[in-house]
């Protein structure tokens, strides 16, 4: 496509291009390799130099596997090594509370995927690299944004060593993370909510021939455990606490919460004293909810927690990012194409997107009161009738599809593809592994 002239600043150290984005998570690479087929120049910035992202979410809803199936990279990530899961389980005190199949869903996304991230970030990043248009900085933190007669015209981003350089662009992507530092450079207030009651301290455990096959919530009269698969043959568990009493905790040694977990956690207790041997296996979550006062600026655009921040209840913030990248592909396009990036020709992107990510905010304040919330007798009777609803009523069919594809399941515009995609990896299509 053609795209406008950038007015010249002699700033400029690397070649101009259409779109900057600034973070090469799934949602950056995703709007990326969207772009990149679209025709659109793209450069990417990256502040890490080695895309390993252990503790970051890799749960795949059926509609981020939907996104990346139609960009042709979910085979190929699948391939290097994932776990599927048929189901979500609530047990409480070891006795199924809630247990939800997604294999009734629709094929072929009918599984929650356990996708290393890493594996995801290097299929999207091979993609990209193997189309034209594409610059790749990595090792590169955003330091400052070009401004020029009020809009935003680039970034100023500066090497571990000290060295900046700055990229001209029609618009910049900010899709730095929930402490978005493009976000904050804007002047745009994150929003920030102390929306929940409990942070989680995760911790994987070796588990060969453990598999359960699902992603589970573990309700005891001490809390509540997350745990599911994940590749390769290991548990993953996330052990909610009180939000802010980590330090607390803490003080109490590795051997005391060792202790409390082989109690919660009984069939799993001969890998917990095993394998948990100090507080430096632990990796410490801070749980809270964001929505950012603006998504979109003259010469800006805000995508997955760097617009919105969710809790890891329900698994939505990886699928919300990816079509956010789906949904802003579109509204990017139409506005490089008419020459002007400004906030009313991005504005669409924020309007459709802003009430799907409110309405997921919600969703997780209930599930997290009603799955992580300490009680007694009486609040544990109550969550075992809803459900008892939920599991064998219609209604629990709605709230699957509603978790599993998102309250605006939007899909790729294909249809504005301009350049044939890569070759495809080898790799099978489904797998147990």
């Amino acid at each position: 496509m053609t795209s406008p002239r950038l007015p010249a600043t002699g700033r400029l150290d690397t070649p101009r291009t259409d779109v900057c984005v600034v973070g090469a998570g799934p949602a950056g690479l995703a709007l990326t390799l969207m772009l990149l087929r679209s025709g659109v120049t793209v450069t990417l910035l990256e502040r890490s130099t080695a895309l390993r992202r252990d503790f970051y979410g890799e749960i795949l809803q059926p509609g981020g596997q939907r996104i990346l199936d139609q960009l042709g990279v979910l085979a190929a990530a699948r391939a290097q090594g994932a776990r599927e899961l048929d189901r979500f389980q609530v047990l409480q005190d070891g006795r199924p509370l809630l247990d939800i199949d997604y294999r009734r869903l629709p094929p072929p996304h009918n599984c929650l995927l356990a996708l290393p991230q890493r594996f995801l970030l290097r299929e999207l990043l091979t993609a990209c690299r193997e189309l034209p248009g594409f610059t790749y900085l990595e090792g590169h933190r955003v330091h400052g944004l070009v401004r020029e007669d009020g809009r935003i015209t680039g970034v100023v981003a500066r090497r571990q060593d000290g060295a900046s350089t700055t990229v001209g662009a029609h618009v910049v992507a900010g899709a730095d993370g929930r402490h978005s530092r493009t976000r904050m450079l804007a002047g745009i207030d994150a929003g920030r909510r102390e929306a929940f009651d409990q942070d989680v301290a995760w911790f994987t455990l070796p588990a060969p021939g453990r598999a359960t096959g699902a992603v589970r919530v573990h309700r005891t009269g001490a809390g509540a455990l997350l745990v599911h698969d994940t590749h390769p043959d290991r548990l993953r568990v996330g052990w909610t606490l009180p939000h802010r009493t980590w330090n607390r905790a803490a003080a109490r040694g590795i051997e005391d919460i060792r202790r409390e977990l082989a109690a919660a956690l009984p069939e799993f207790a001969d890998l917990i004293h095993a394998h948990l041997r100090s507080l430096s296996d632990l990796t410490l979550l801070d749980v809270f909810a964001a929505q950012a006062r603006r998504w979109t600026a003259d010469g800006l655009l805000l995508i997955g927690d760097s617009a919105h921040t969710h809790g890891p209840v329900g698994a939505q913030g990886i699928n919300l990012a990816l079509q956010d990248a789906a949904a802003a592909h579109p509204v990017l396009l139409d506005a490089l194409a008419a020459g002007d990036t400004g906030r009313q020709r991005l504005l669409p992107y924020e309007e459709r997107r802003r009430p799907a990510a409110a309405t997921v905010h919600r969703m997780q304040r209930m599930q997290a009161k009603a799955l992580l919330g300490r009680s007694g007798p009486a609040a544990t009777r109550l969550r075992s009738r809803a459900a008892a609803v939920v599991t064998r009523s219609r209604l629990g069919g709605r709230i699957t599809r509603l978790v599993a594809h998102g309250p605006d399941p939007a899909a790729v515009r294909t249809d504005l593809f301009t350049t044939p995609p890569p070759a495809p990896a080898a790799g099978p299509a489904r797998s147990r592994t």
